[in-house]
Formats: structure tokens, sequence, C-alpha cells
């Protein structure tokens, strides 16, 4: 019995431990999220203005 008692205690802190685990996860998910739609605003907001963005990679800026 003292044996199934400690098998259930760990049991149960495996479960809080991985319950703490998700809610953390929940929240830099959301945080990402927000982040991501707000550069996909700003993004927009400046391909609508039609000024150039960063040159990536190995593109050439257009007064080459």
């Amino acid at each position: 019995m003292e044996k199934l008692e400690e098998q259930i205690a760990h049991l149960i802190r495996s479960v809080d431990d991985l319950s703490d685990i998700v809610t953390r996860q929940e929240d830099e998910i959301a945080t990402l999220t927000r982040r991501v739609h707000m550069l996909m605003q700003r993004e927009g907001e400046r391909e609508a203005t039609g000024s150039d963005g960063v040159v990536i990679g190995n593109e050439r800026p257009p007064h080459y």
C-alpha cells in the first residue's frame, strides 16, 4: 500500500510539473503570436507606403 501511495504522489507531482510547463508555453505562444501580428502589421504598412525595405541576402540595392 505504501508503494502505491508513493507512486501516486510521484504521478501527482509529475502532472503538476507538466501543467506548469504547459501554462508557461501557452503564455509564450500568446506573446509570440502578438509579436508576429505586430510585425505583419508593420510590414503591411511599410508595403502600403511604398518605402523600400532592408536588403536581405545577396540582393542588390536598387541604386547599384
